[in-house]
């Protein structure tokens, strides 16, 4: 039975998901070791095209080695090969690539930690690593040798140097585990693990956590640059907000409200592409950071005498990069904030400006209609007495004409009383007039 036939339930329509989201539990299991064993740990940064590019190239080195090629949704996988084994993650942003090597140590009782530790040199070992194309910029190399304790001194402190040293009994004082976390000659950074009573689980999964502390540490302290880079422009924006906000209080008219606005916009936008640029950086190194306290949590430390253990000298390290991340991240945010409050007290002064202007343009508007108004008044009653001395004009030169018949006709007393019914007719006709053009 597969397995996702087993966590099928019968008689009922299962989430889309669900078997994935089942599998997420068991998706890193630790691999027993047995002995010594040598590991070397690489951590690749890969995008979305680097890592496609690269499982392809992991799925030809498979097929080229008659191996078993991982599944295409696989985030795992484990590869077995003559004098090695491959074990192969691929994470959100790195993929990682381990070689395990198993040494022929010799027994407890004879061993001497620093002639045998780190041999052979991690440089000869490299070959492996090379069978495959480089999957992306390379962030972390680390060597882990694993050995037995035996009856041996302090001599394995002599492998690190003195004042980066650290080391600590680990799960319950069944190992020592020892590292300085510098890179050595050839770039890797060596960790030290002796056992006195682990396990061959227990032992694995102290492999896990260890190389999973030194990968996760790395990949949160990306954070720092970037807090670095945005800094100076944090603290130039910091320094100009203040002389914006008395530009504020002090500037008067539209056009000085909206010279400042348009600045503090601009200021406002560097500010956001900085804070967008940096926002995943900043949120992966609190999850990195968390992971590497989970995981020193895990390992569970002792203290060996006169020297700290691993997660206090990591801590005094990690710590204050930490921080300034988290620290800048809040300037941004307190910035943006500050800034959008400028910015809504800007606008809210230019949209009141400019309702006082407009005001005042609609008053002087009004004012123009008005005059306009009583003009268009002026001129109709002077276009009434116009058209009715006109009118008048042609009544007189008829009641002459009529005169000539009539002897005893008047023009004049005829045209005095055509006075009032011209300028009746004519008002008819403009009133007329008025009021098809209001109805239009």
């Amino acid at each position: 039975m597969t397995e996702d036939q087993s966590s099928k339930v019968p008689a009922f329509t299962e989430h889309a998901l669900r078997s994935r989201v089942l599998a997420e539990v068991h998706a890193r299991p630790s691999a027993p070791i047995e002995g010594a064993e040598r590991i070397l740990h690489f951590a690749f940064m890969t995008d979305q095209a680097a890592a496609i590019t690269a499982r392809e190239a992991l799925n030809a080195f498979c097929v080229d080695r008659a191996c078993p090629v991982p599944a295409s949704d696989a985030k795992q996988h484990r590869v077995e090969l003559p004098g090695a084994v491959l074990r192969w993650e691929h994470h959100g942003e790195f993929m990682t690539y381990s070689w395990e090597f198993s040494n022929k140590t010799p027994g407890p009782e004879l061993i001497e930690v620093r002639r045998v530790a780190f041999q052979p040199k991690s440089s000869e070992l490299l070959s492996f690593m090379r069978l495959l194309p480089e999957p992306g910029p390379l962030l972390v190399a680390a060597d882990l040798h694993l050995l037995p304790e035996g009856r041996t001194d302090e001599s394995w402190r002599a492998l690190f140097e003195p004042s980066r040293l650290a080391a600590s009994e680990v799960m319950g004082g069944a190992a020592i585990a020892a590292t300085d976390f510098h890179p050595d000659d050839s770039g890797f950074v060596r960790l030290l693990m002796l056992n006195r009573h682990l396990t061959a689980g227990e032992a694995g999964s102290l492999v896990r956590w260890l190389l999973d502390v030194e990968t996760y540490r790395t990949l949160a302290l990306l954070g720092l640059p970037e807090a670095e880079a945005v800094g100076p422009t944090i603290r130039r924006i910091e320094t100009e907000l203040p002389l914006f906000l008395q530009q504020i209080r002090q500037g008067e008219g539209l056009e000085a409200s909206r010279e400042l606005l348009q600045r503090l916009t601009a200021l406002a936008a560097e500010l956001e592409a900085g804070a967008a640029n940096s926002l995943y950086r900043f949120g992966a190194t609190r999850a990195y950071h968390e992971l590497v306290r989970h995981r020193f949590d895990a390992i569970g430390e002792e203290p060996l005498p006169n020297l700290p253990v691993l997660a206090a000298f990591l801590t005094r390290r990690l710590t204050p990069a930490i921080r300034t991340c988290s620290s800048t991240e809040a300037r941004q945010q307190n910035l943006s904030q500050e800034l959008a409050r400028a910015a809504q007290l800007l606008r809210t002064r230019v949209q009141i400006e400019l309702e006082s202007q407009n005001k005042d343009l609609l008053s002087g508007m009004n004012d123009r209609f008005q005059l306009q108004l009583k003009l268009q008044q002026a001129v109709r009653w002077v276009t009434v007495a116009a058209t009715t001395y006109y009118v008048l004009t042609i009544l007189r030169i008829l009641y002459e004409g009529m005169q000539r018949e009539i002897a005893a006709f008047d023009p004049a007393l005829a045209t005095a009383i055509s006075v009032p019914f011209a300028l009746g007719l004519v008002l008819w006709i403009f009133r007329d007039r008025t009021n098809k053009a209001t109805d239009a």
